[in-house]
């Protein structure tokens, strides 16, 4: 029997068909909170014949969470659902606790999913927290990108992200729960007015603010972000990709209004690096208006340069002297590196080698070839093979002209 629209499960499963119809196997993730629970049974349901699997991420950060990820667990074997926890072993982070938390949560899943051969991981925003975190960025000053809603689906950490329940309310969520006399956990957090979150959720409820409505917006300044993205792309379509640096025509970057600009100089310093997240406004903004007066910039370890009919972005040399080793065979989340025998390591070339190496032959500018990969035995220099190829060590940029479009469209 097929269920009335205005059952929450017939938005879910008709999200599931849109965006994982086509995925023999899916990930959730389960904190044990309402929304969560609700997502992994509605995917039980629809999922027959598939893979699934759940995962709950345990940060450590409150005592009962241990527990909690437990009755997850039994939860998920009720439904014949395999269940992992995964700890949070929590380092020298440093900034705001939740942001570190949500990021460790992401990096978790993703590896978890990859050990399993999971293409996706289903999520449990809802509306609420559309609206929610609309109001959040709202007063926080943020500018469309911010304010636009969250994405059906994203991919980062080499897995694709999905959230079949934004056109659910929290509310009915939790009635459909109830009805099948199925339990969740209230994390004692969702109350704590210390965070963000909580004093916008009860803001919401105290002034009857329609969240279905906020939720419409988000999605709004979602289709807006959607045009601008698209008018960056065409913008961007003479940019040239060579050697780890990226070049953009300054007619066309000219030309275009500010905001637009400010997309393409992101997705550029992104690309040149391998950032997962966009330098600060203010200091893109800072870079901005370097680059009208015809200055050289860094923004977020990337030089900036204005060069007669073209800008110039390519990797700072300070920031490409902080890089570690090679670590699973990239070095500076901008190159593949192979051939390195024992005793051998990777660092930036650095200024005071780039006389040695005749960089000129190479056609790199000065700062590029210092910033560039070079093979060293302890203090000794070996090789710099992105500016004189030497066997058998090869260097391979990690990304090529088709991911900077990627990120003028993502960002």
């Amino acid at each position: 029997m097929s269920l009335p629209p205005a059952d929450p499960a017939f938005r879910v499963h008709a999200a599931l068909d849109r965006l994982a119809g086509d995925l023999p196997a899916i990930g959730i993730a389960v904190s044990g909170g309402g929304d969560s629970i609700a997502l992994m049974h509605m995917i039980a349901e629809w999922g027959r014949g598939r893979r699934i699997m759940v995962a709950t991420v345990d940060h450590g950060l409150r005592p009962e969470s241990r527990d909690e990820a437990r009755q997850v667990g039994r939860a998920a074997r009720a439904l014949d659902l395999p269940h992992a926890t995964l700890l949070w072993q929590r380092g020298t982070e440093t900034g705001n606790l939740m942001a570190n938390a949500r990021d460790a949560r992401l990096r978790l899943l993703a590896g978890w999913a990859q050990r399993n051969d999971l293409p996706a991981v289903a999520l449990g925003h809802t509306a609420d927290d559309q609206a929610e975190t609309l109001l959040m960025r709202l007063a926080r000053g943020s500018g469309i990108d911010g304010l636009a809603s969250m994405a059906e689906w994203r991919d980062r950490f080499g897995i694709r992200w999905l959230r079949p329940m934004l056109a659910a309310g929290r509310q009915p969520l939790r009635d459909w729960l109830r009805a099948r006399g199925i339990g969740w956990i209230d994390d004692p957090s969702n109350e704590n007015e210390d965070f963000d979150r909580v004093r916008i959720r009860k803001a919401i409820q105290a002034m009857g603010l329609d969240v279905p409505a906020l939720a419409r917006a988000a999605n709004h300044i979602q289709e807006a972000r959607d045009a601008l993205s698209h008018y960056a792309a065409h913008a961007a379509r003479d940019a040239v990709a060579r050697d780890g640096s990226l070049t953009l025509p300054r007619r066309a970057y000219g030309d275009a209004p500010p905001e637009i600009r400010r997309r393409l100089i992101v997705a550029a310093c992104r690309w040149v690096t391998g950032a997962d997240y966009p330098p600060r406004r203010n200091t893109a903004i800072h870079a901005l208006n370097a680059i009208a007066t015809g200055h050289r910039v860094t923004l977020d370890g990337t030089l900036i340069e204005p060069e007669g009919d073209r800008i110039r972005l390519f990797r700072e040399t300070a920031a490409a002297l902080r890089a570690p080793d090679v670590q699973n065979g990239i070095w500076d989340n901008r190159w593949h590196v192979s051939g390195l025998k024992p005793g051998q390591h990777v660092a930036a070339l650095g200024l005071g080698q780039v006389a040695r190496v005749k960089w000129r032959l190479s056609g790199l500018g000065r700062d590029e070839a210092a910033a560039s990969p070079a093979v060293w035995e302890g203090d000794r220099l070996v090789a710099a093979p992105l500016i004189r190829p030497a066997a058998p060590y090869d260097v391979r940029p990690v990304r090529i002209a088709s991911d900077f479009h990627r990120l003028v469209m993502a960002h």
